[in-house]
């Protein structure tokens, strides 16, 4: 099962731990609760539910918060986590957007690490960041930053996102430099998925794979489109796929999706989400003729 833990940004959204469901007339439908798609969590959330219904698999269960960055939502949620989590069974688990606190983040991972089985455990976003802070970082196993989030997680100084420093933002254009720094002070697990112009996949700072193609450029000016990304992947390494090459089909599906969307500027990410079945299915087609293997 896929768990994705993350926030709304509706101040009075109800804490939630439910099974999601994507409806045709692009919402999400949680407890009796509809969600629009447009960016973040709930973004992440439908890629996630598109590839799982495409390989026939349930769908995700969502812990869901309102949060409109003041916190107190992510707050409630964190407390509920550590009460919840050792009821659950999840073989993935994706944590999304939240506040980064670093006392409720390490007693999330003292929860995790008490389980009988730990999940493949993903992070992105403000949980990210909580994760480095805590120095429990290589406990994950992988991360899905862009290179503005890389360039925090490669300083080993910045105690906060806030206060990564500026020669290290100014790199955004040196993704390898970044990688190998962030690895050289474990702040990163042993999967890395560096999100942007081009995708780099990373396996304990060894770069394996550049993804840049298919390039849609007006893709970079649409918000949540890292989202997707976040929850593609998590959905095939659910369905089986080895982390190298979940991230790798990720990168290809999120791309052909974008460009089969045909966008402009003023596409929302949740016109592209429809897409991602055809995506897979042209990618894993030719895979199969070129007898080529994840």
């Amino acid at each position: 099962m896929l768990g994705i833990v993350g926030t709304v940004p509706e101040e009075k959204f109800p804490l939630i731990f439910s099974s999601v469901n994507l409806k045709e007339n692009n919402y999400l439908e949680v407890n009796k609760k509809e969600i629009l798609i447009e960016r973040g969590t709930p973004a992440l959330i439908a890629s996630a539910c598109k590839v799982l219904e495409f390989f026939k698999k349930e769908s995700p269960q969502a812990y869901l918060v309102g949060d409109t960055g003041k916190g107190e939502g992510s707050r409630k949620l964190y407390s509920f986590l550590t009460e919840d989590l050792p009821k659950r069974s999840f073989k993935v688990l994706t944590f999304h957007y939240l506040l980064p606190e670093v006392d409720s983040c390490s007693k999330i991972i003292f929860t995790l690490e008490e389980l009988p089985f730990k999940p493949f455990l993903i992070a992105d976003a403000g949980f990210m960041y909580a994760v480095k802070m805590t120095g429990y970082a290589r406990f994950f196993d992988l991360f899905t930053p862009d290179p503005g989030e890389l360039a925090f997680l490669a300083d080993e100084k910045a105690p906060h996102p806030f206060y990564t420093r500026g020669f290290l933002l100014q790199e955004e254009n040196q993704v390898e430099k970044l990688i190998e720094r962030a690895y050289y002070y474990n702040n990163i697990p042993k999967y890395l998925l560096v999100k942007g112009k081009k995708d780099y996949i990373v396996v304990d700072g060894k770069i394996k794979e550049v993804v840049e193609e298919p390039f849609v450029e007006v893709l970079e000016a649409i918000g949540g489109t890292g989202d997707t990304l976040t929850g593609i992947v998590s959905a095939l390494i659910l369905c089986g796929f080895e982390p190298v090459e979940a991230c790798f089909l990720a990168s290809k599906t999120n791309r052909l999706s974008g460009h089969l969307a045909n966008p402009t500027p003023a596409t929302s990410v949740k016109e592209i989400i429809p897409y991602i079945p055809q995506a897979l299915e042209i990618l894993l087609a030719n895979f199969r003729k070129t007898n080529l293997t994840f």
